[in-house]
């Protein structure tokens, strides 16, 4: 905790990683894309960090394997916080031996231990207990726009077999809100970003980014890789009806009709409801995720 709000793990010692990951938002940005150490723009949204212990690959484009891998990147990226990881141990080294003695044993400052230290951190940001999560225990009830948002989330989009839904949780299905898979979503993409892509050179992965949890996701904008939709109600209009059509689009939403799913305005507003059931106050409240000595 004190490693992710120490500002001396840039180049500048003016950003942390708390400095792109609010807690009040799910610790994602509300920024379209995050400034790096020196204002320098970014070309992604920054991703919120919740139930990371239950994901598979990390970053939009899955380029790091493990959460440990992952925290070190940030810091030597020249478009994030732009430092090497000497600089780092040599300013942590003046003052922060004794936390690292207690964590660790001894006073030695690593880059391994960095990673450790934060990797640990991370893995304790555990969201479960949303308004959704209380009626799945039967301690509160949904309301009826909600319950038919939920219905509309769980249900295919399949007139033929008489079924009328959003088809969401082909995607965003079980409690974690999230296949943890990379998927084309109907984006337009720009050039410079073709997504996963870039990391495996399999042109199957064109314009296919990780499927972000929708926990929270009230609290998170803006959405997509890019940032490119404020509200949520944006995003339901991409889904309802202005999906880009390719030959690497997922195969759950080329299904879906050309001309779109036709969802009525209370339709779109009860899936709202729905999402808005997802937001776990206590996560983004709680002080024990908060450190504001670590300055």
């Amino acid at each position: 905790r004190q490693l992710f709000n120490d500002k001396r793990l840039s180049s500048s010692s003016s950003q942390s990683c708390a400095s792109c990951h609010e807690q009040g938002k799910a610790f994602a940005d509300a920024r379209r894309f995050s400034l790096g150490a020196q204002q320098q723009v970014g070309k992604r949204n920054a991703m919120p960090l919740f139930n990371l212990a239950w994901h598979s690959a990390f970053f939009w484009d899955g380029r790091a394997a493990t959460l440990r891998e992952q925290v070190l990147m940030p810091i030597q990226d020249k478009a994030e916080m732009n430092e090497t990881l000497p600089n780092v141990i040599a300013k942590l080294s003046v003052d922060s031996g004794e936390t690292f003695r207690q964590a660790f044993g001894t006073l030695e400052i690593t880059s391994e231990r960095i990673a450790k230290a934060l990797e640990q951190y991370l893995l304790t940001l555990i969201s479960q207990e949303s308004k959704f999560d209380r009626a799945t225990r039967k301690l509160t009830e949904l309301t009826e726009a909600e319950k038919r948002g939920l219905q509309l989330f769980v249900t295919e989009f399949d007139p033929k077999r008489g079924l009328r839904g959003a088809d969401c949780f082909h995607c965003h299905g079980g409690m974690l809100f999230s296949s943890q898979q990379f998927a084309n979503n109907g984006l337009k993409l720009s050039a410079d970003d073709i997504g996963r892509m870039a990391v495996t050179q399999s042109p199957a992965d064109l314009g296919k980014f990780k499927t972000p949890s929708l926990r929270n996701v009230a609290l998170t904008a803006p959405y997509m890789h890019d940032g490119r939709f404020s509200t949520l109600e944006e995003v339901i209009e991409h889904y309802d009806h202005g999906l880009t059509r390719s030959d690497t689009l997922d195969p759950n939403l080329a299904k879906h009709p050309s001309e779109g799913l036709h969802l009525t305005a209370q339709e779109k507003a009860d899936l709202v409801s729905f999402l808005r059931t997802l937001t776990d106050e206590k996560f983004t409240s709680s002080p024990k995720t908060l450190s504001q000595a670590a300055n």
